[in-house]
Protein backbone atom coordinates (compact mmCIF):
# COMPACT_ATOMS: atom_id res chain seq x y z
CA UNK A 1 0.00 0.00 0.00
CA UNK A 2 1.32 3.33 -0.99
CA UNK A 3 1.48 6.23 1.39
CA UNK A 4 -1.72 6.38 3.26
CA UNK A 5 -1.56 9.80 4.63
CA UNK A 6 0.90 13.16 4.75
CA UNK A 7 1.15 15.48 7.28
CA UNK A 8 1.64 19.43 6.01
CA UNK A 9 3.95 21.44 7.21
CA UNK A 10 1.35 22.95 9.88
CA UNK A 11 3.10 22.90 13.54
CA UNK A 12 4.51 19.16 13.60
CA UNK A 13 3.62 16.08 15.08
CA UNK A 14 3.84 16.95 19.18
CA UNK A 15 0.60 18.13 19.45
CA UNK A 16 -0.73 14.94 17.64
CA UNK A 17 1.22 12.53 19.79
CA UNK A 18 0.13 14.58 22.82
CA UNK A 19 -3.39 14.16 22.09
CA UNK A 20 -3.08 10.45 20.88
CA UNK A 21 -1.20 9.61 23.96
CA UNK A 22 -4.04 11.17 26.09
CA UNK A 23 -6.27 8.76 24.30
CA UNK A 24 -4.62 6.10 24.11
CA UNK A 25 -4.31 5.94 27.73
CA UNK A 26 -8.13 6.77 28.64
CA UNK A 27 -8.70 3.77 26.86
CA UNK A 28 -6.34 1.93 28.82
CA UNK A 29 -7.95 2.59 31.66
CA UNK A 30 -11.38 2.02 30.26
CA UNK A 31 -10.77 -1.15 29.42
CA UNK A 32 -8.94 -2.03 32.98
CA UNK A 33 -12.55 -0.50 34.63
CA UNK A 34 -14.19 -3.02 31.75
CA UNK A 35 -13.02 -6.05 33.98
CA UNK A 36 -15.96 -7.92 35.16
CA UNK A 37 -16.10 -11.02 37.46
CA UNK A 38 -19.29 -12.63 35.92
CA UNK A 39 -19.70 -16.47 36.92
CA UNK A 40 -20.19 -17.44 32.90
CA UNK A 41 -16.46 -15.34 32.08
CA UNK A 42 -16.69 -17.23 28.59
CA UNK A 43 -19.68 -15.48 27.73
CA UNK A 44 -18.56 -12.14 28.80
CA UNK A 45 -15.36 -12.12 27.01
CA UNK A 46 -17.04 -12.96 24.04
CA UNK A 47 -20.20 -11.34 24.38
CA UNK A 48 -20.09 -8.66 27.61
CA UNK A 49 -22.51 -10.72 29.14
CA UNK A 50 -25.15 -9.78 26.19
CA UNK A 51 -26.11 -6.71 28.03
CA UNK A 52 -25.55 -4.31 25.60
CA UNK A 53 -28.52 -1.53 24.85
CA UNK A 54 -29.44 -1.90 20.97
CA UNK A 55 -28.11 2.09 20.97
CA UNK A 56 -24.64 1.32 22.17
CA UNK A 57 -24.53 -1.45 20.35
CA UNK A 58 -25.26 -0.07 17.27
CA UNK A 59 -22.46 2.51 18.04
CA UNK A 60 -19.83 -0.37 18.16
CA UNK A 61 -20.97 -2.10 15.39
CA UNK A 62 -20.38 1.36 13.11
CA UNK A 63 -17.28 1.50 15.05
CA UNK A 64 -15.97 -1.83 14.11
CA UNK A 65 -17.16 -1.90 10.49
CA UNK A 66 -16.05 1.77 9.16
CA UNK A 67 -12.20 1.59 8.96
CA UNK A 68 -9.57 3.98 8.05
CA UNK A 69 -10.75 3.39 4.57
CA UNK A 70 -14.15 5.03 4.72
CA UNK A 71 -12.99 8.06 6.48
CA UNK A 72 -9.62 8.95 4.30
CA UNK A 73 -9.79 6.52 1.03
CA UNK A 74 -13.50 7.48 0.24
CA UNK A 75 -14.01 11.09 0.31
CA UNK A 76 -10.31 11.00 -1.46
CA UNK A 77 -11.61 8.96 -4.24
CA UNK A 78 -14.81 11.18 -4.66
CA UNK A 79 -12.63 14.47 -5.17
CA UNK A 80 -10.44 12.74 -7.63
CA UNK A 81 -13.72 11.09 -9.77
CA UNK A 82 -16.71 12.81 -8.81
CA UNK A 83 -19.73 10.29 -9.93
CA UNK A 84 -18.12 7.46 -9.87
CA UNK A 85 -16.52 7.65 -6.63
CA UNK A 86 -19.88 8.49 -5.36
CA UNK A 87 -21.48 5.55 -7.13
CA UNK A 88 -18.96 3.32 -4.97
CA UNK A 89 -19.33 5.29 -1.59
CA UNK A 90 -23.24 4.68 -1.69
CA UNK A 91 -23.03 0.72 -2.74
CA UNK A 92 -21.94 -0.37 0.92
CA UNK A 93 -25.11 1.36 2.18
CA UNK A 94 -27.57 -1.13 0.57
CA UNK A 95 -25.52 -3.92 2.83
CA UNK A 96 -27.35 -2.66 5.70
CA UNK A 97 -30.70 -3.80 4.70
CA UNK A 98 -29.99 -7.11 3.83
CA UNK A 99 -28.26 -7.42 7.97
CA UNK A 100 -31.15 -5.63 9.21
CA UNK A 101 -33.75 -7.90 7.27
CA UNK A 102 -32.59 -11.39 6.53
CA UNK A 103 -29.26 -11.91 9.33
CA UNK A 104 -29.42 -9.59 12.21
CA UNK A 105 -32.31 -11.02 14.24
CA UNK A 106 -32.24 -14.87 13.14
CA UNK A 107 -28.17 -14.84 13.58
CA UNK A 108 -28.94 -13.86 17.18
CA UNK A 109 -31.45 -16.22 17.91
CA UNK A 110 -29.45 -19.22 16.36
CA UNK A 111 -25.69 -18.42 17.22
CA UNK A 112 -24.11 -18.75 21.12
CA UNK A 113 -21.09 -16.76 20.17
CA UNK A 114 -19.36 -17.39 16.54
CA UNK A 115 -20.86 -17.65 12.92
CA UNK A 116 -20.30 -21.53 13.48
CA UNK A 117 -22.38 -22.10 16.23
CA UNK A 118 -25.14 -20.86 13.79
CA UNK A 119 -24.49 -22.99 11.07
CA UNK A 120 -23.67 -25.72 13.83
CA UNK A 121 -27.30 -25.62 15.64
CA UNK A 122 -28.95 -28.19 12.58
CA UNK A 123 -25.81 -29.35 11.15
CA UNK A 124 -22.96 -31.84 11.77
CA UNK A 125 -20.64 -29.95 14.58
CA UNK A 126 -17.20 -30.52 13.71
CA UNK A 127 -17.19 -29.65 9.82
CA UNK A 128 -19.21 -26.70 10.28
CA UNK A 129 -17.45 -24.99 13.17
CA UNK A 130 -14.40 -26.03 11.41
CA UNK A 131 -15.52 -24.23 7.95
CA UNK A 132 -16.37 -21.39 9.53
CA UNK A 133 -13.37 -20.80 11.47
CA UNK A 134 -11.02 -20.92 9.14
CA UNK A 135 -13.20 -18.31 6.95
CA UNK A 136 -13.61 -16.40 9.70
CA UNK A 137 -9.61 -16.21 10.74
CA UNK A 138 -8.98 -15.74 7.00
CA UNK A 139 -10.98 -12.57 6.72
CA UNK A 140 -10.34 -11.07 9.90
CA UNK A 141 -6.50 -12.11 9.29
CA UNK A 142 -6.65 -9.93 5.60
CA UNK A 143 -8.49 -6.88 7.25
CA UNK A 144 -5.79 -6.82 10.28
CA UNK A 145 -2.87 -6.81 7.96
CA UNK A 146 -4.01 -3.68 5.34
CA UNK A 147 -5.75 -2.05 8.71
CA UNK A 148 -1.98 -2.15 10.32
CA UNK A 149 0.10 -1.46 7.08
CA UNK A 150 -2.31 1.96 6.67
CA UNK A 151 -1.35 2.24 10.37
CA UNK A 152 2.28 2.42 9.82
CA UNK A 153 2.06 4.98 7.32
CA UNK A 154 -0.34 7.23 9.00
CA UNK A 155 2.18 7.25 12.11
CA UNK A 156 5.11 8.38 9.19
CA UNK A 157 3.23 10.79 7.33
CA UNK A 158 1.40 12.24 10.31
CA UNK A 159 4.38 11.80 13.19
CA UNK A 160 7.15 12.63 10.86
CA UNK A 161 8.88 9.21 11.53
CA UNK A 162 11.23 8.17 9.18
CA UNK A 163 13.00 4.79 7.60
CA UNK A 164 11.23 1.17 7.78
CA UNK A 165 12.54 0.50 11.24
CA UNK A 166 10.13 3.61 12.91
CA UNK A 167 7.59 2.50 11.01
CA UNK A 168 7.29 -1.35 12.11
CA UNK A 169 7.95 0.01 15.83
CA UNK A 170 4.67 1.77 15.32
CA UNK A 171 2.97 -1.30 14.00
CA UNK A 172 4.27 -3.64 16.82
CA UNK A 173 3.17 -0.84 19.13
CA UNK A 174 -0.43 -0.61 17.98
CA UNK A 175 -0.60 -4.00 17.56
CA UNK A 176 0.39 -4.63 21.02
CA UNK A 177 -1.65 -1.85 21.90
CA UNK A 178 -4.89 -3.84 20.54
CA UNK A 179 -3.58 -7.53 22.10
CA UNK A 180 -3.59 -5.54 25.34
CA UNK A 181 -6.72 -3.85 25.18
CA UNK A 182 -8.74 -7.15 23.72
CA UNK A 183 -6.80 -9.60 26.76
CA UNK A 184 -7.61 -7.39 29.62
CA UNK A 185 -11.17 -6.63 28.94
CA UNK A 186 -12.70 -8.78 25.90
CA UNK A 187 -15.50 -7.63 24.27
CA UNK A 188 -17.02 -4.70 27.11
CA UNK A 189 -13.31 -3.29 26.25
CA UNK A 190 -13.59 -3.45 22.48
CA UNK A 191 -16.81 -1.76 22.75
CA UNK A 192 -15.68 0.93 24.98
CA UNK A 193 -12.74 1.28 22.13
CA UNK A 194 -15.61 1.17 19.19
CA UNK A 195 -18.08 3.71 20.98
CA UNK A 196 -15.59 6.12 21.55
CA UNK A 197 -14.15 5.60 18.18
CA UNK A 198 -17.78 6.02 16.26
CA UNK A 199 -18.93 9.15 18.53
CA UNK A 200 -15.29 10.67 17.77
CA UNK A 201 -15.79 9.98 14.17
CA UNK A 202 -19.10 11.18 13.53
CA UNK A 203 -18.28 14.15 15.67
CA UNK A 204 -15.03 15.19 13.15
CA UNK A 205 -17.49 14.39 10.38
CA UNK A 206 -19.65 16.60 11.47
CA UNK A 207 -17.44 19.28 11.91
CA UNK A 208 -15.64 19.69 8.70
CA UNK A 209 -19.08 19.02 7.13
CA UNK A 210 -20.38 22.22 9.01
CA UNK A 211 -17.31 23.93 8.28
CA UNK A 212 -17.23 23.29 4.13
CA UNK A 213 -21.05 24.24 4.04
CA UNK A 214 -20.12 27.37 5.71
CA UNK A 215 -16.50 28.21 3.77
CA UNK A 216 -19.26 27.84 0.38
CA UNK A 217 -21.90 29.96 2.03
CA UNK A 218 -24.07 26.84 2.94
CA UNK A 219 -25.09 26.33 -1.09
CA UNK A 220 -25.39 22.90 -2.42
CA UNK A 221 -25.31 24.38 -5.09
CA UNK A 222 -22.53 26.13 -5.09
CA UNK A 223 -20.39 23.38 -3.73
CA UNK A 224 -20.92 21.07 -6.85
CA UNK A 225 -20.14 23.92 -9.44
CA UNK A 226 -17.14 25.09 -7.25
CA UNK A 227 -15.97 20.89 -7.41
CA UNK A 228 -16.74 20.77 -11.19
CA UNK A 229 -15.06 24.08 -11.89
CA UNK A 230 -12.10 22.69 -9.18
CA UNK A 231 -11.71 19.26 -10.41
CA UNK A 232 -9.98 19.89 -13.94
CA UNK A 233 -12.35 17.57 -15.97
CA UNK A 234 -15.71 19.90 -15.84
CA UNK A 235 -19.04 18.59 -16.11
CA UNK A 236 -17.63 15.12 -16.82
CA UNK A 237 -17.04 15.43 -13.18
CA UNK A 238 -20.68 14.43 -12.43
CA UNK A 239 -21.20 12.06 -14.81
CA UNK A 240 -20.33 8.49 -14.93
CA UNK A 241 -16.78 7.03 -16.54
CA UNK A 242 -14.00 8.76 -15.44
CA UNK A 243 -12.98 6.17 -13.33
CA UNK A 244 -14.98 2.92 -14.97
CA UNK A 245 -14.31 3.72 -18.36
CA UNK A 246 -13.59 0.70 -20.17
CA UNK A 247 -15.84 -2.60 -20.86
CA UNK A 248 -13.50 -4.27 -17.94
CA UNK A 249 -13.39 -1.53 -15.44
CA UNK A 250 -17.20 -1.51 -15.33
CA UNK A 251 -17.60 -5.31 -14.73
CA UNK A 252 -14.85 -5.17 -11.96
CA UNK A 253 -16.71 -1.77 -10.52
CA UNK A 254 -19.91 -4.36 -10.77
CA UNK A 255 -17.82 -6.88 -9.12
CA UNK A 256 -16.74 -4.76 -6.37
CA UNK A 257 -20.00 -3.58 -5.16
CA UNK A 258 -21.42 -7.14 -5.23
CA UNK A 259 -18.59 -7.94 -2.88
CA UNK A 260 -19.10 -5.04 -0.66
CA UNK A 261 -22.46 -5.01 -0.72
CA UNK A 262 -22.98 -8.77 0.42
CA UNK A 263 -19.56 -9.01 2.45
CA UNK A 264 -20.37 -6.64 4.88
CA UNK A 265 -23.76 -8.63 5.81
CA UNK A 266 -21.39 -11.51 6.56
CA UNK A 267 -17.90 -9.76 8.16
CA UNK A 268 -17.32 -12.25 11.03
CA UNK A 269 -16.80 -8.89 13.45
CA UNK A 270 -19.82 -7.48 12.74
CA UNK A 271 -22.05 -10.37 12.87
CA UNK A 272 -20.44 -11.29 16.32
CA UNK A 273 -21.52 -7.92 17.69
CA UNK A 274 -25.04 -9.09 16.85
CA UNK A 275 -24.80 -11.59 20.14
CA UNK A 276 -23.82 -8.65 22.45
CA UNK A 277 -27.45 -7.97 22.80
CA UNK A 278 -30.28 -10.08 24.91
CA UNK A 279 -32.83 -10.58 22.34
CA UNK A 280 -33.17 -11.28 18.35
CA UNK A 281 -35.00 -7.59 18.46
CA UNK A 282 -32.76 -5.98 19.74
CA UNK A 283 -30.18 -7.16 17.29
CA UNK A 284 -31.92 -6.08 14.81
CA UNK A 285 -32.58 -2.36 16.50
CA UNK A 286 -28.92 -2.53 16.91
CA UNK A 287 -28.38 -3.69 12.92
CA UNK A 288 -30.66 -0.44 12.22
CA UNK A 289 -29.13 2.32 14.39
CA UNK A 290 -25.46 1.04 12.47
CA UNK A 291 -27.44 0.97 9.37
CA UNK A 292 -28.57 4.98 10.12
CA UNK A 293 -24.73 6.08 11.04
CA UNK A 294 -23.41 4.16 7.87
CA UNK A 295 -25.88 6.27 6.07
CA UNK A 296 -25.16 9.79 7.96
CA UNK A 297 -20.97 9.08 7.84
CA UNK A 298 -21.66 8.11 4.29
CA UNK A 299 -23.49 11.37 3.14
CA UNK A 300 -20.55 13.01 5.26
CA UNK A 301 -18.18 11.60 2.86
CA UNK A 302 -19.53 12.25 -0.34
CA UNK A 303 -19.99 16.03 1.11
CA UNK A 304 -16.24 16.26 2.45
CA UNK A 305 -15.31 14.74 -0.67
CA UNK A 306 -16.70 17.18 -2.95
CA UNK A 307 -15.17 19.87 -0.67
CA UNK A 308 -11.97 18.61 -1.07
CA UNK A 309 -12.34 18.96 -4.65
CA UNK A 310 -13.81 22.47 -4.41
CA UNK A 311 -11.46 23.92 -1.90
CA UNK A 312 -8.19 22.09 -2.24
CA UNK A 313 -8.56 21.42 -6.52
CA UNK A 314 -9.08 17.82 -7.50
CA UNK A 315 -5.11 18.37 -9.21
CA UNK A 316 -3.51 19.29 -6.12
CA UNK A 317 -4.85 17.04 -4.15
CA UNK A 318 -3.61 14.49 -6.93
CA UNK A 319 -0.30 15.76 -7.08
CA UNK A 320 -0.14 15.31 -3.21
CA UNK A 321 -0.76 11.61 -3.26
CA UNK A 322 -2.14 9.77 -6.74
CA UNK A 323 -4.66 7.94 -4.36
CA UNK A 324 -6.24 11.18 -2.99
CA UNK A 325 -6.09 9.35 0.52
CA UNK A 326 -4.94 12.93 2.03
CA UNK A 327 -7.41 14.86 0.83
CA UNK A 328 -9.41 14.61 4.41
CA UNK A 329 -5.76 16.37 6.03
CA UNK A 330 -5.63 18.46 3.17
CA UNK A 331 -9.12 20.15 3.74
CA UNK A 332 -8.89 20.18 7.69
CA UNK A 333 -5.81 22.07 7.17
CA UNK A 334 -7.23 24.28 4.74
CA UNK A 335 -10.28 24.94 7.14
CA UNK A 336 -8.81 24.63 10.64
CA UNK A 337 -5.18 24.72 10.47
CA UNK A 338 -3.35 22.97 13.03
CA UNK A 339 -5.52 22.54 15.40
CA UNK A 340 -8.53 20.44 12.63
CA UNK A 341 -5.42 18.78 11.74
CA UNK A 342 -5.10 16.81 14.85
CA UNK A 343 -8.21 16.54 15.67
CA UNK A 344 -8.40 14.37 12.96
CA UNK A 345 -5.17 12.85 12.09
CA UNK A 346 -5.86 11.71 15.86
CA UNK A 347 -9.27 10.44 14.93
CA UNK A 348 -7.54 8.25 12.16
CA UNK A 349 -5.58 6.88 15.06
CA UNK A 350 -8.71 6.00 16.60
CA UNK A 351 -10.93 4.91 13.74
CA UNK A 352 -7.83 2.25 13.06
CA UNK A 353 -7.61 1.59 16.90
CA UNK A 354 -11.27 0.10 17.05
CA UNK A 355 -11.63 -1.67 13.74
CA UNK A 356 -8.30 -3.84 14.66
CA UNK A 357 -9.64 -4.48 18.48
CA UNK A 358 -12.90 -5.89 16.82
CA UNK A 359 -10.92 -7.97 14.40
CA UNK A 360 -8.81 -9.17 16.44
CA UNK A 361 -11.01 -10.43 19.10
CA UNK A 362 -13.31 -12.06 16.40
CA UNK A 363 -10.01 -14.26 15.19
CA UNK A 364 -9.38 -15.25 18.43
CA UNK A 365 -12.85 -15.99 19.20
CA UNK A 366 -13.03 -18.20 16.02
CA UNK A 367 -9.36 -20.43 16.90
CA UNK A 368 -10.34 -21.13 20.52
CA UNK A 369 -14.35 -21.63 20.31
CA UNK A 370 -14.74 -23.36 16.36
CA UNK A 371 -11.19 -24.56 16.10
CA UNK A 372 -9.94 -25.64 19.32
CA UNK A 373 -13.45 -26.37 21.40
CA UNK A 374 -15.75 -27.53 18.76
CA UNK A 375 -13.15 -29.30 16.50
CA UNK A 376 -10.29 -30.50 18.01
CA UNK A 377 -11.62 -31.28 21.70
CA UNK A 378 -15.11 -32.45 19.98
CA UNK A 379 -17.26 -29.96 21.72
CA UNK A 380 -15.78 -31.32 25.52
CA UNK A 381 -13.90 -28.13 26.87
CA UNK A 382 -14.62 -26.54 29.62
CA UNK A 383 -15.27 -22.17 29.77
CA UNK A 384 -11.59 -21.62 32.04
CA UNK A 385 -9.91 -23.89 29.44
CA UNK A 386 -11.80 -21.97 26.38
CA UNK A 387 -11.21 -18.42 27.84
CA UNK A 388 -7.35 -19.17 28.26
CA UNK A 389 -6.73 -20.31 24.52
CA UNK A 390 -8.88 -17.62 23.52
CA UNK A 391 -6.53 -15.02 25.57
CA UNK A 392 -4.11 -16.51 23.86
CA UNK A 393 -5.28 -16.39 20.83
CA UNK A 394 -5.84 -12.64 20.91
CA UNK A 395 -1.92 -13.04 21.34
CA UNK A 396 -1.29 -15.54 18.25
CA UNK A 397 -3.37 -13.77 15.77
CA UNK A 398 -2.17 -10.37 16.95
CA UNK A 399 1.49 -11.39 16.47
CA UNK A 400 0.70 -13.21 12.73
CA UNK A 401 -1.32 -9.72 12.05
CA UNK A 402 2.04 -7.52 12.44
CA UNK A 403 4.34 -10.30 10.74
CA UNK A 404 1.99 -9.94 7.74
CA UNK A 405 2.08 -5.89 8.30
CA UNK A 406 5.62 -5.56 8.31
CA UNK A 407 6.33 -7.95 5.26
CA UNK A 408 4.02 -6.18 3.36
CA UNK A 409 4.77 -2.62 4.59
CA UNK A 410 5.59 -1.12 1.02
CA UNK A 411 3.07 -3.65 -0.90
CA UNK A 412 0.00 -2.59 -2.51
CA UNK A 413 -2.28 -4.31 -0.93
CA UNK A 414 -4.73 -2.04 -0.82
CA UNK A 415 -6.78 -5.45 -2.77
CA UNK A 416 -6.79 -7.05 0.57
CA UNK A 417 -9.84 -5.03 2.02
CA UNK A 418 -12.19 -5.78 -0.75
CA UNK A 419 -10.95 -9.19 -1.28
CA UNK A 420 -12.16 -9.78 2.56
CA UNK A 421 -15.21 -8.34 1.53
CA UNK A 422 -15.06 -11.19 -0.98
CA UNK A 423 -14.49 -14.01 0.78
CA UNK A 424 -16.98 -13.08 3.28
CA UNK A 425 -19.50 -12.40 0.57
CA UNK A 426 -18.57 -15.91 -1.46
CA UNK A 427 -17.70 -17.83 1.81
CA UNK A 428 -19.59 -17.21 4.77
CA UNK A 429 -23.00 -15.70 3.33
CA UNK A 430 -24.08 -18.38 1.01
CA UNK A 431 -23.95 -20.70 4.00
CA UNK A 432 -25.49 -18.52 6.21
CA UNK A 433 -28.29 -17.54 5.09
CA UNK A 434 -29.14 -21.31 3.17
CA UNK A 435 -28.75 -22.70 6.86
CA UNK A 436 -31.21 -19.72 8.04
CA UNK A 437 -33.73 -19.95 5.52
CA UNK A 438 -33.64 -22.97 3.13
CA UNK A 439 -35.00 -26.39 4.16
CA UNK A 440 -33.48 -28.54 2.45
CA UNK A 441 -29.61 -27.40 3.70
CA UNK A 442 -26.91 -30.04 4.75
CA UNK A 443 -23.71 -30.07 5.93
CA UNK A 444 -22.18 -30.52 2.66
CA UNK A 445 -23.44 -28.15 0.75
CA UNK A 446 -22.24 -25.56 4.26
CA UNK A 447 -18.75 -27.05 3.39
CA UNK A 448 -18.80 -26.88 -0.35
CA UNK A 449 -20.02 -23.49 -0.03
CA UNK A 450 -17.27 -22.60 2.46
CA UNK A 451 -14.11 -24.00 1.45
CA UNK A 452 -15.26 -23.77 -2.58
CA UNK A 453 -15.85 -20.09 -2.41
CA UNK A 454 -12.75 -19.39 -0.24
CA UNK A 455 -10.61 -21.19 -2.77
CA UNK A 456 -12.39 -19.68 -5.91
CA UNK A 457 -12.23 -16.02 -4.44
CA UNK A 458 -8.11 -16.68 -3.20
CA UNK A 459 -7.41 -17.82 -6.51
CA UNK A 460 -9.05 -15.18 -8.72
CA UNK A 461 -7.77 -12.92 -7.14
CA UNK A 462 -4.52 -15.02 -7.32
CA UNK A 463 -4.57 -14.89 -10.99
CA UNK A 464 -6.11 -10.80 -11.17
CA UNK A 465 -3.95 -7.61 -12.24
CA UNK A 466 -4.19 -7.21 -8.60
CA UNK A 467 -1.73 -9.36 -7.82
CA UNK A 468 0.76 -9.11 -10.89
CA UNK A 469 1.01 -7.66 -14.52
CA UNK A 470 0.63 -3.55 -13.68
CA UNK A 471 2.89 -1.04 -12.00
CA UNK A 472 0.12 -1.17 -9.33
CA UNK A 473 0.26 -4.64 -8.40
CA UNK A 474 1.65 -6.58 -5.40
CA UNK A 475 3.75 -7.80 -7.96
CA UNK A 476 4.45 -5.53 -10.89
CA UNK A 477 7.72 -7.83 -12.26
CA UNK A 478 5.84 -10.56 -12.50
CA UNK A 479 2.80 -11.21 -15.16
CA UNK A 480 0.54 -13.95 -14.56
CA UNK A 481 -2.82 -11.94 -14.50
CA UNK A 482 -4.97 -14.29 -16.95
CA UNK A 483 -7.94 -13.30 -14.81
CA UNK A 484 -9.08 -9.55 -16.25
CA UNK A 485 -10.76 -8.23 -12.86
CA UNK A 486 -9.17 -7.12 -9.81
CA UNK A 487 -12.20 -8.19 -7.13
CA UNK A 488 -13.90 -11.74 -8.12
CA UNK A 489 -16.34 -11.44 -6.40
CA UNK A 490 -19.16 -11.24 -9.70
CA UNK A 491 -17.63 -15.07 -9.74
CA UNK A 492 -16.74 -16.03 -6.68
CA UNK A 493 -20.32 -15.22 -5.14
CA UNK A 494 -22.82 -17.32 -7.31
CA UNK A 495 -20.01 -19.97 -6.92
CA UNK A 496 -20.81 -20.26 -3.21
CA UNK A 497 -24.36 -20.24 -3.83
CA UNK A 498 -24.47 -22.92 -6.51
CA UNK A 499 -22.02 -25.08 -4.51
CA UNK A 500 -24.31 -24.17 -1.39
CA UNK A 501 -27.50 -25.83 -3.47
CA UNK A 502 -25.05 -28.65 -5.42
CA UNK A 503 -23.29 -29.72 -2.27
CA UNK A 504 -27.13 -30.05 -0.33
CA UNK A 505 -28.95 -32.04 -2.98
CA UNK A 506 -26.04 -34.54 -3.77
CA UNK A 507 -26.03 -35.00 0.24
CA UNK A 508 -27.48 -38.22 0.50
CA UNK A 509 -26.98 -38.78 4.57
CA UNK A 510 -28.87 -35.69 5.04
CA UNK A 511 -31.59 -36.58 2.15
CA UNK A 512 -34.10 -33.18 2.21
CA UNK A 513 -32.05 -30.96 4.49
CA UNK A 514 -30.80 -31.31 8.04
CA UNK A 515 -33.18 -30.82 10.35
CA UNK A 516 -34.45 -27.87 10.19
CA UNK A 517 -37.09 -27.79 13.33
CA UNK A 518 -35.42 -25.68 16.10
CA UNK A 519 -33.60 -23.49 13.79
CA UNK A 520 -36.76 -22.69 11.82
CA UNK A 521 -38.71 -21.93 15.04
CA UNK A 522 -35.32 -19.25 16.88
CA UNK A 523 -35.75 -17.90 13.45
CA UNK A 524 -39.33 -17.39 13.28
CA UNK A 525 -40.06 -16.68 16.82
CA UNK A 526 -36.82 -15.18 17.71
CA UNK A 527 -35.99 -17.10 20.59
CA UNK A 528 -32.97 -18.89 22.26
CA UNK A 529 -29.17 -18.40 22.29
CA UNK A 530 -27.37 -20.32 19.84
CA UNK A 531 -27.26 -23.41 22.38
CA UNK A 532 -28.68 -26.72 21.52
CA UNK A 533 -31.85 -27.25 24.59
CA UNK A 534 -31.29 -23.97 25.62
Amino acid sequence: MNSVLALPDSGGAFPVLVVFGLCVVLTLFLSIGSITHEKNELSGFYLGQRQLPSLVNGLAIFGSYMSAAGMLGNPGLIALTGYDGIAYVMGPMVAWSVLVLLVAEPFHSTARFTIGDSLALRLRARPAHLAAGIASVVVCLMYLTAQLVGAGALAASVLGIEGDAAQRVVVAALGFLMVLYVVIGGMRAATLVQSIKAVVLLAAGLVIVLAVLSDLGWSPVRLLDSAVLHSGLGDPFLEPGIRFHSHTSKIDSVSLQLAFVLGAAALPHVLMRIGTVSSGRRARKSAAWAACLVSVFTLFEVITGLGSAALIGSKTIEGDAASGNRAVLLLAERLGGSFLLTVVSCVAFLTIVGVVAALTLTAAASLAHDVYGATIMRGKVSEKSELLVARLGVGLIGVAAIALSMAAQHLNIAFLVSLAFAIAASAILPALLCNLWWRGFTTRGAVWSTYGGLLVAVLLTALSPAVSGNPTALWPGWDFAVFPLRNPGIISIPVGFLLAWAGSVSDRGQPGGADYTDTELRVLTGTGTGLRGD
